[in-house]
């Protein structure tokens, strides 16, 4: 009996040295008690909703714990335990794991309560406008957001910038934080993702300090949200996140905004924040242009103390045209060749550094556009693409994604498998036979969100994601 108590003390220390001790006494301390039975680890816990955050966010950390101490994996199940659940009440929460959100919430200990969350944020960000190389497919989103900082009362607002993934619009956002401090001091801002949002609202309801969470977010200045997308299927986090935007935009202060798609391509995602989302400048962000890209390439070196060749920097904006982030990787990666080996860089060390790293970019459309492209129609994370989910929307994206992926990239089945989760090659290949049925026909798809049943032919669901992803 001492040997099994002392395998679950180090798997909770395990789990702790991997997420940190505050998500560690947030979470697992006080909300879950471990046992072993049949060669599962049983992970008791208090309620739905906690056990759904639990398996959401932090299965892998417990999996790999387990590994580590038994030195072999264990499956893991979560089940309720009602000497956890304590003093409940009722709240509405989000779960990814269920269309219906129900669970009542435990609240830690009094000595184990959080730190009150940080007023504003007050120190810079990382990335300033300065370093924002402008082209003609960015042009009126850095225009936007000049006009946001030097105008007294914006006439944008909110400012919503979209566009697929690597291509600019977290460099926007951090750059307007930036210049909104130099220029407007004393007032307050607030930068975050969606994602620290909705964790920051579930920890203010299980700490009971929703008023402080209100109060803070309520009184911005200046309130600009990354990957906005991130709220699809998160019922109650939407309609938190709408009176926030609603008293922020009544007090007349600025909203910003960024997602991976328009407000109207984002699936399950409410009417009354799509209306509130479009109700000021909607802009894209296209992929860089040659010219463009010769640019960023040439200040990124410049940043590096590195001057290229000019044939090595059209060589590199010809074969990568994408989005940034595949410019800069390719970048560092000839900069680093170039420093091991102490030689100048040439035409001749680029093609040959970077020929794989060339053949593995496809130069229409890459598989991680479709992902975000089909999580965010239908209202799931791309994690769950990657997951063994089965539910009916989970399964419908996935097929949509597999289907894509095989039109549109030089991958093959088993390639695409494996990137999805490590599903074989004849879950692709029936994946992507079911779709081109379901197209042949035009039929009806059908499947159910938070916001209620969907109902879209086939061909349409097709053309939106494709404009999506080749836009």
């Amino acid at each position: 009996m001492q040997i099994v108590t002392d395998e679950i003390t180090a798997i909770n220390d395990a789990i702790a040295h991997q997420i940190g001790a505050q998500k560690f006494r947030i979470w697992f301390k006080n909300s879950t008690r471990m046992t072993f039975a049949d060669g599962y680890l049983k992970v008791g816990i208090p309620n739905l909703f906690i056990g759904n955050w639990i398996e959401s966010h932090f299965l892998a950390e417990i999996t790999a714990a387990v590994q580590k101490v038994k030195g072999q994996a264990a499956k893991v199940i979560f089940n309720l335990d009602p000497d956890l659940a304590g003093n409940q009440r009722k709240v509405q929460l989000d779960s990814q794991a269920a269309s219906v959100e129900k669970t009542s919430s435990v609240s830690p200990a009094k000595s184990e309560m959080p730190a009150a969350l940080p007023v504003f944020n007050s120190r810079p960000l990382k990335l300033i406008l300065d370093t924002f190389v402008v082209g003609p497919t960015n042009q009126l989103a850095y225009n936007a957001a000049k006009t946001i900082i030097s105008e007294e009362k914006s006439p944008f607002n909110p400012l919503f910038v979209h566009g697929t993934c690597g291509i600019g619009k977290t460099h926007l956002l951090q750059g307007i934080c930036n210049e909104w401090i130099k220029n407007k001091p004393g007032t307050h801002w607030i930068y975050l993702s969606a994602e620290e949002f909705t964790n920051q609202y579930v920890l203010a309801i299980k700490t009971k300090k929703l008023e402080a969470f209100r109060k803070r977010f309520r009184a911005a200045d200046l309130l600009a949200i990354d990957d906005i997308h991130f709220l699809a299927n998160k019922l109650s986090t939407q309609e938190e996140f709408l009176h926030t935007f609603n008293s922020v935009d009544m007090a007349g202060k600025q909203i910003v905004l960024a997602s991976d798609a328009h407000p109207k391509m984002i699936g399950q995602l409410s009417d009354s924040l799509v209306n509130r989302f479009v109700s000021g400048m909607v802009v894209k962000v296209e992929s860089p242009d040659f010219a463009t890209r010769c640019t960023i390439l040439r200040a990124r070196a410049k940043m590096m103390n590195k001057v290229l060749p000019d044939a090595v920097v059209e060589f590199i904006a010809h074969n990568l045209k994408t989005n940034v982030r595949e410019l800069e990787g390719a970048l560092l990666k000839l900069v680093a060749f170039s420093a091991l080996g102490n030689e100048k860089i040439s035409l001749a060390m680029a093609r040959q550094v970077l020929e794989d790293h060339i053949s593995r970019t496809d130069p229409i459309v890459h598989i991680s556009d479709i992902e975000a492209a089909t999580s965010t129609f239908f209202g799931i994370t791309p994690a769950d693409l990657h997951s063994s989910k089965k539910d009916r929307t989970v399964t419908l994206a996935r097929a949509f994604s597999m289907f894509l992926a095989r039109k549109h990239t030089k991958m093959s089945f088993p390639e695409i498998g494996r990137f999805m989760g490590g599903k074989n090659h004849a879950t692709v290949l029936l994946a992507c036979r079911k779709i081109n049925e379901l197209l042949e026909a035009n039929k009806d798809v059908n499947w159910s969100g938070t916001t209620g049943n969907r109902n879209i032919k086939a061909k349409t669901i097709l053309a939106k994601l494709e404009e999506n992803i080749n836009s």
